[in-house]
């Protein structure tokens, strides 16, 4: 076989007689010479779903092992993650919202950002223009630094400061707002909630992003719908933490399929997949591009496969447009350049290193060819959005189902007749209860951080219950009391503010994706995360209490007991609430050292390192601010105060027989209980308020 060379167009023609599989997939070309009827387009997973009895959808992508396989041999069960695609023809949702179909349009587009080194600004696009139409499947593409991610997160309204030009959809003004309720972005790390499973995740979307006119029943439908067709079904119900590459990135599409979203944004989709699961979930975008939906995605570098598989094609190159156009395009258009694509070398590969100036300094050359319209002259299939999907479910006439194709086609909704307003589907009562129910289900399955939490309280507090044992009596002890009373405030302190300092960060991405695609606002996020932990917060502070209390012997007297744990489980939320300002304002590097440098002074400043009257007049206003010296204050009053009688004394002499003695020597003989209590309710309220803002600021300069 020595000499022999096999182009595109021979393998096409072996395939159309021959089935290739790679481990997983037998790829079929040739339409199959039955018809199928009405059949809708399905995908399957497990048993095959829609293989088995029949006749198979054409171009379809099935399950089966081996390398090789002559066309009519039996076919093998697939396994259970498998997919049949055909990539010829849109999927057939029959029970999703109706949307209008968008069409892209930019002109003279830029983007700055401003450098701090030089105090200047560096222009990540320059003035590029394009056109992306509805049914068809857009590769963004260019070296590293072109301007890929920056130009899609323009274009999605992720990025609206330091943007000049026009952005039209369907011939109108962006409304960034409007747009964004039409639309979805699907980063390139499968952002997901790693103790929900497959369903719960699902269910979720679909409360939130559905609406509430839609029946309980009829959202149930939609889950499974998207679920059976994407071929998530069988693994419904497992956690997202143990999905393969390829069900986590289909499942970040089915949590925005649910509301049918016309435009969607892909941010390097095969990235960290294998081969197999990069064709897989390609074939998938094409066929939702084939119902009409305009597919966005930026690639690096795709294999010759991959390549094929796009519709059209944006190049980049130092954030300028060289090319624009049908893939089938591209190298004519390099050829009319003097740019000679060698034959058996990867397009993509090619134009990649034309982009990079391996085959000279032509980078001129191409943007001045796209700005004279050279591109055109190699567009192959000018088609409208009406013929592509015409062509795309021109075999399907189920006149009893609504397709998603004849949905984006035929819907009275258009961007005009949206709101300008949030325009979140459901309230912001709807929002919290679901979000807050969400994030209580995620506490309870998080066994290692629960339970660590849980077993340090219980531990601890029987650890300093043996070192203290017996000592809340004794008057010769009060000293190693105090610091009894002192560890205790300063231990739940840490184990309430380090937790949400280092878990509060890893939930931010899901927060950004969620939120940007429209699925609840800030304040719902807000307010279901600070209130779903505080019934854990309270328990384990109480846990603690209890042990330490009753094994060190304090006062046996009920108002005494629950004065200790207000003051304790107030100290835990201020901390809490500490812990969440720093994680919602940094990252976790900077967090996790910043939080306990903050603490430093807030110890210091307690009342039991230093006395009150020894510190220096002007630092005594710090006292003030360090929530520590109120929660160490209270309880020491809690303990001592209130006219409590003389305590035991076991030697012959004890200096702090006397409870208020013992005050009067930590300076706290005039400290009132409640002004403590006021107090740190007053830090929880302002830390939470700031957390909130220190968040709200954050999204803003992410956008």
């Amino acid at each position: 076989m020595d000499g022999l060379k096999l182009t595109m167009d021979n393998l096409r023609n072996i395939f159309q007689k021959w089935e290739y599989s790679e481990s997983k997939f037998r790829i079929d070309f040739e339409t199959p010479p039955m018809p199928c009827g009405n059949q809708p387009f399905h995908i399957s997973a497990g048993d095959g779903g829609g293989s088995g009895g029949g006749c198979s959808p054409a171009g379809s992508v099935r399950a089966k092992s081996g390398s090789l396989s002559k066309k009519g041999s039996k076919d093998t069960k697939p396994p259970q993650d498998s997919l049949i695609i055909n990539i010829k023809r849109p999927f057939s949702f029959n029970h999703l919202p109706q949307r209008p179909p968008v069409c892209i349009q930019f002109t003279k587009l830029s983007y700055c950002i401003s450098q701090e080194c030089n105090s200047g600004q560096k222009s990540l696009l320059k003035s590029i223009s394009g056109k992306f139409q509805s049914g068809e499947l857009t590769a963004i593409m260019g070296p590293s630094g072109a301007g890929k991610s920056t130009l899609m997160n323009v274009l999605a309204g992720y990025r609206t400061s330091g943007v000049t030009g026009s952005i039209l959809i369907n011939g109108r003004d962006r409304n960034s707002r409007r747009f964004r309720k039409l639309s979805c972005y699907i980063m390139q790390d499968d952002q997901l909630l790693p103790h929900l499973t497959v369903w719960e995740s699902m269910n979720v979307s679909a409360n939130l992003k559905l609406g509430r006119n839609m029946a309980k029943k009829e959202k149930r439908i939609v889950i499974e719908e998207i679920l059976e067709t994407l071929g998530l079904m069988d693994c419904s119900n497992t956690r997202t933490s143990n999905l393969s590459g390829g069900q986590r990135k289909r499942l970040s599409i089915a949590l925005e399929l649910v509301n049918n979203p016309p435009v969607m944004f892909f941010d390097e989709p095969t990235s960290g997949l294998d081969s197999s699961s990069c064709f897989q979930c390609l074939s998938l975008l094409k066929c939702l591009a084939r119902g009409g939906r305009t597919i966005i995605c930026t690639i690096h570098q795709p294999s010759a496969r991959l390549f094929e598989m796009f519709d059209h094609l944006y190049m980049l190159a130092d954030g300028q447009c060289i090319y624009q156009g049908d893939i089938s395009g591209l190298v004519p258009y390099l050829a009319n350049l003097s740019l000679e694509c060698p034959s058996y070398h990867n397009p993509a590969d090619y134009v990649m290193e034309v982009a990079c100036g391996e085959h000279g300094d032509v980078h001129d050359k191409l943007v001045l060819a796209v700005t004279n319209g050279k591109t055109a002259l190699f567009n192959s299939h000018e088609k409208s959005t009406k013929e592509i999907v015409a062509n795309g479910d021109a075999n399907y006439n189920n006149k009893n189902a609504v397709s998603c194709t004849s949905a984006l086609l035929h819907s009275d909704e258009s961007l005009s007749t949206l709101g300008a307003g949030a325009g979140f589907p459901t309230s912001s009562f709807k929002q919290f209860v679901v979000l807050i129910n969400r994030t209580f289900l995620s506490i309870i399955r998080d066994q290692m951080l629960t339970r660590m939490r849980l077993v340090s309280h219980l531990c601890i507090g029987l650890l300093i219950g043996l070192i203290y044992y017996d000592i809340g009596d004794e008057a010769s002890k009060a000293m190693n009391n105090a610091g009894c009373i002192f560890f205790t405030v300063l231990f739940l302190m840490f184990t309430a503010m380090m937790p949400t300092v280092l878990t509060f960060p890893l939930e931010m991405s899901v927060f950004l994706r969620e939120h940007l695609n429209y699925w609840y606002s800030l304040k719902s996020f807000y307010l279901a995360k600070t209130m779903a932990d505080l019934p854990f917060q309270i328990v384990f502070s109480t846990v603690y209490v209890v042990i330490v209390y009753f094994m060190t012997k304090q006062p046996m007297e009920p108002e005494r007991f629950f004065m200790v744990l207000l003051m304790c489980v107030l100290v835990s939320l201020v901390a809490q609430s500490l812990g969440l300002l720093i994680g919602a304002g940094m990252e976790i590097e900077t967090g996790t050292f910043l939080g306990p440098v903050t603490s430093i002074p807030v110890l210091l400043f307690s009342g039991f390192f230093v006395n009150f009257s020894t510190i220096p007049w002007y630092l005594q206003w710090v006292t003030y601010v360090s929530y520590i010296r109120y929660g160490f204050e209270g309880c020491m009053i809690a303990i001592y105060g209130g006219n409590r009688p003389k305590l035991h004394c076991s030697e012959a002499y004890c200096h702090y027989r006397s409870p208020s003695k013992f005050l009067e020597a930590m300076d706290m003989k005039g400290a009132v209980f409640w002004i403590d209590v006021v107090a740190l309710v007053g830090f929880f309220v302002l830390l939470r308020v700031c957390a909130y803002f220190a968040l709200k600021l954050k999204l803003k300069l992410n956008t």
